[in-house]
């Protein structure tokens, strides 16, 4: 009781500190941490996959959900800093107003723009932060068979490269993309208590956009990490690049939310 009182009110105190009256401390530190972790994996990465592919490639992937899901913590926090100051956003607040545009369309209820304590950002929110762990690193068995099974069926060659390429990520947008997506917000919102009226709601409002913006960041990337990645780094990066892209799907899943 006594660890968890202190743990609390650490918590507290590093949630009530600015880093250049921007970022709250919490979420710079929880950052800080997982880009540990992500450097101890990419020094010893070879070594890992030889031995344990498909374990190595789950935590991977769950660090680097973990590293998005913080970064789009981040960004609200921002926003919510810059909005609560006395007069609005201002013209040095590029980062916020940014994100203001991004979710103009589902705006925050004044209760959460300006909670009851304005000298606190809004807590860092660990159990979401699991939730998207957690859909890394289950993800990605489902993610390592599939990659093998285009390697095997899509054969890259000196003599033949971009053509197999191509089918590759051909079958990866049509066929393996809507079902991810399908999966991730599934997988959200039931981790979150929701029932089948949440997830038909989830689905109504915005899958149909996120697959549409996923049909435009992807199949470049996938060119890419077909072309050139051996199939050992092909999830790393997906990941990796993928770090802005589950930002991006953080965001709109706790902006349906509310």
């Amino acid at each position: 009781m006594i660890e968890a009182v202190s743990l609390h009110r650490l918590l507290r105190a590093l949630n009530s500190r600015y880093i250049y009256g921007k970022v709250p401390l919490l979420h710079a530190a929880v950052f800080l941490i997982q880009m540990a972790v992500v450097s101890i994996l990419t020094r010893k990465f070879n070594s890992y996959y030889a031995s344990k592919p498909v374990l190595t490639t789950m935590i991977t992937n769950a660090v680097l959900g973990g590293i998005a899901d913080t970064v789009a913590q981040s960004l609200t926090a921002i926003r919510q800093r810059a909005v609560r100051k006395e007069g609005g956003l201002g013209k040095d607040d590029f980062v916020a107003i940014e994100i203001h545009e991004l979710d103009r369309r589902n705006p925050w209820p004044a209760s959460e723009i300006i909670p009851d304590s304005k000298r606190l950002p809004p807590p860092f929110d660990f159990e979401r932060l699991t939730r998207f762990m957690a859909y890394g690193f289950l993800m990605a068995p489902v993610q390592h068979r599939w990659f093998a099974f285009l390697s095997r069926t899509f054969p890259i060659s000196k003599t033949s490269a971009m053509v197999p390429a191509m089918k590759r990520v051909a079958f990866d947008q049509f066929l393996f993309a809507p079902v991810g997506l399908a999966c991730f917000f599934t997988f959200m919102t039931v981790a979150e208590g929701g029932g089948k009226r949440a997830v038909a709601r989830k689905f109504q409002d915005v899958y149909v956009p996120a697959l549409k913006a996923n049909f435009i960041v992807w199949p470049a990337v996938q060119i890419l990490n077909f072309r050139v990645m051996p199939i050992q780094f092909q999830i790393p990066f997906v990941s990796t690049v993928g770090i802005a892209w589950t930002a991006y799907l953080s965001l709109t899943n706790s902006s349906d939310d509310v």
